[in-house]
């Protein structure tokens, strides 16, 4: 049988109802100016299972999270994903309108997926912790 190069399959992702309105909104409204990246976040959230507001599992990465993640060169981040406005990455506070802010949404801890940077270079990561200490308007 002949093995092809495919792109990994993407993992499951759930995001909460109210957040997957806000982020739908916001990507459409920066279509304009970033559209690779808001159309990233369009792609996931269109195959993301939607949740009821407080039924999406405690561990899933969602606005205000803080995420501990390895690199497919063992290099261990840890950030805190925000709206645009609250970026501030010398804080590890990453804007979910990145192309590594996208990737995350939705993952649980154990979870890997492959993203593309702004430079079309290919990273795969893998969820650690996800911790919730922010509120997210």
């Amino acid at each position: 049988m002949e093995q092809r190069n495919k792109i990994p399959r993407k993992p499951a992702i759930a995001v909460g109802k109210a957040e997957y309105e806000k982020l739908t909104a916001l990507a459409e409204l920066v279509m304009a100016r970033n559209p690779n990246v808001a159309g990233a976040l369009i792609g996931e959230l269109e195959r993301a299972r939607i949740k009821a507001d407080g039924r999406l599992d405690p561990h899933v990465v969602r606005m205000g999270s803080t995420v501990e993640y390895t690199t497919e060169s063992g290099e261990t981040r840890r950030v805190t994903l925000v709206f645009p406005a609250d970026a501030d990455i010398s804080q590890g506070r990453i804007s979910i309108l990145t192309p590594v802010g996208v990737a995350l949404l939705g993952l649980s801890p154990g979870q890997s997926i492959d993203w593309a940077t702004l430079d079309g270079a290919r990273r795969r990561l893998t969820v650690g912790q996800v911790t919730h200490g922010e509120s997210v308007s």
